[in-house]
C-alpha cells in the first residue's frame, strides 16, 4: 500500500493509556494520575503525547484512563475539546468497562483488547499506541510512514541510548534492516545496534499496528491461554517467536537538539530535574518553539504582575518561570517554576522550587528545593526546604533532599 499523508491519517486511530498510578510519585499522584500531574506550570505530562498527536495531524484520539482519573477527564474536557466531530474528528476518554471480563485494565495490551470494538477494520488500517506519561516531541506521520513503506505488523518507536545504560529498559535486538529478532527485558548484557556500535535500541512504548494483526494477535494468545496483559512482556515477544514483521523505528526527535530528548518522570527527583532543566538559559527541552508548539489549557486570567514597595520590599523574579495570573508582591523568586494564581507576599524568598496552581506563600516564608502541589497555603514565616529533619517530620523529602508538599495541604 502506497503512502498518502492525509488519506493514511484517516485510516488511523490512535489509543492513548493513561491509566498509571505513578506510585513512584506520590503524594503528587495522591489524588491523580500520573498523565494529569502538572509539569512546566501551566502544562499536564499528558499535554505532551496529545500536542504531538495534534502537529502530526491525528485527530481521532481515545484516552484510556483508569487510575483517579477526574482530574484527568476535567483537563480532556476544558483544554482538549477542540476537535470537530462533524469533521470525523474526536477526543474521547474510555474508562474501564469490563466489556469482555470482570477485570478491570490489567496491563497495556490488556486495555487495548479490552477495546478492541473500538478499532473496526472496515473503518481504520493503522493504530498508534501512546504512552500518556513521557515528554517528548514527535512527528507521528513519519513512524506511520515508515510503517507503510515496510510493510510491518507492528513498528516500534526506539531511542538509542548508551550500552551501560541498557539494563534499565527493555531492548530491541534488530537485524541490518531494523527489523526485530528479538525482545529482552532489561538484560544485563544489552545487544548493540548493529550500525551504532556502543549504543542499544530502548522500547519507547510508542508502537503502531496494523489494526488486523493487532486483533487477530490478541485473540489467538486468548485462545491459547497466554498472558496477554503486556506489550512488552508478553505481545512482542509472542510476535517475535511467531515471525510477524517487527520494525524498529529510529526515533526522530522535533525537539532539534543535538541530543535526542525523551524523559520519562518517573521518580519526584526526575520530576524535579526535568523541571528544573526547563529554566536553564538553553533548557534541553524547548517550549518556545511555535513550529512545533506544546497546547494546554487556556487559563482565563490576568497578566503576571510584580510589585514592589517602599525601602527593601521589591517583587522580583529571576532565571524562572511564571504563570498566568501569578503577584510577585515584594517577594523574590529565583530558578523556580510558578503554575497560574500564585501569590508570593513581601520579603517571602522562593528558590530552586516548583510552586503549583493557587498557592500563596506567606510574608516572610522562605522556601528552598520545594514541590509545593495545588492550592496549599504556606504561613507567614514558614521555612521550608531549610532544616531537613524537621521538614521529614511533616513531609515527603526524596534521596536528593527535595521537600514534596501535597495538594490541599493544611498547616
Amino acid at each position: 500500500m502506497s503512502f498518502t499523508g492525509s488519506s493514511t491519517l484517516r485510516d488511523t486511530i490512535t489509543m492513548v493509556l493513561a491509566g498509571g498510578q505513578g506510585e513512584r510519585l506520590n503524594p503528587l499522584t495522591n489524588s491523580r494520575t500520573k498523565p494529569s500531574v502538572p509539569f512546566g506550570g501551566k502544562y499536564r505530562i499528558i499535554d505532551f503525547t496529545l500536542s504531538n498527536c495534534l502537529n502530526s495531524g491525528l485527530r481521532r484520539i481515545n484516552i484510556l484512563t483508569q487510575y483517579k482519573s477526574d482530574s484527568l477527564n476535567r483537563h480532556i474536557y476544558e483544554a482538549w475539546n477542540i476537535f470537530n466531530p462533524e469533521l470525523g474528528e474526536y477526543i474521547y476518554s474510555i474508562p474501564p468497562q469490563q466489556k469482555i471480563s470482570n477485570n478491570w485494565y490489567t496491563g497495556t495490551a490488556n486495555a487495548i483488547f479490552q477495546n478492541l470494538n473500538l478499532m473496526k477494520d472496515t473503518q481504520y488500517s493503522w493504530v498508534l499506541i501512546l504512552s500518556g506519561d513521557h515528554i517528548y516531541k514527535m512527528d507521528y506521520l513519519k513512524m506511520l510512514q515508515y510503517h507503510i513503506e515496510k510493510k510491518a505488523d507492528l513498528s516500534i518507536s526506539s531511542i538509542y541510548v548508551p550500552k551501560d545504560q541498557g539494563s534499565r529498559f527493555g531492548i530491541l535486538e534488530i537485524d541490518e534492516d531494523y527489523r526485530v529478532t528479538k525482545f529482552i527485558e532489561k538484560p544485563k548484557d544489552p545487544p548493540e545496534i548493529p550500525d551504532k556500535p556502543g549504543f542499544c535500541f530502548v522500547n519507547m512504548g510508542i508502537y503502531i499496528f496494523n489494526v488486523s494483526v493487532l486483533r487477530e494477535v490478541l485473540q489467538e494468545m486468548e485462545k491459547k491461554g497466554l498472558d496477554n496483559t503486556d506489550f512488552g512482556k508478553n505481545v512482542i515477544p509472542y510476535m517475535v517467536k511467531e515471525k510477524n514483521k517487527i520494525q524498529a523505528f529510529r526515533f526522530e526527535d522535533e525537539n532539534k537538539k543535538q541530543e535526542p530528548y525523551w524523559v520519562d518522570v518517573g521518580t519526584l527527583d526526575s520530576y524535579y530535574a526535568a523541571s528544573m532543566d526547563l529554566i536553564k538559559v538553553n533548557p534541553d527541552f524547548n517550549l518556545y518553539d511555535n513550529r512545533w508548539p506544546m497546547r494546554s489549557k487556556l487559563y482565563q486570567l490576568p497578566p503576571v504582575k510584580t510589585l514592589s514597595h517602599e525601602g527593601e520590599r521589591v517583587g522580583r523574579a529571576f532565571n524562572s518561570l511564571v504563570s498566568e495570573g501569578c503577584i510577585i508582591s515584594g517577594g523574590l523568586v529565583e530558578r523556580s517554576i510558578l503554575g497560574p494564581n500564585v501569590k508570593v507576599n513581601s520579603y517571602s524568598y522562593v528558590t530552586d522550587s516548583i510552586i503549583m496552581d493557587n498557592c500563596n506563600i506567606g510574608r516572610h516564608a522562605r522556601v528552598r528545593r520545594a514541590i509545593i502541589d495545588k492550592d496549599v497555603k504556606v504561613p507567614e514565616g514558614a521555612e521550608i526546604g531549610f532544616d531537613s529533619e524537621n521538614d521529614k517530620k511533616k513531609f515527603t523529602v526524596t534521596e536528593t533532599g527535595i521537600v514534596v508538599i501535597p495538594k490541599n495541604y493544611q498547616f
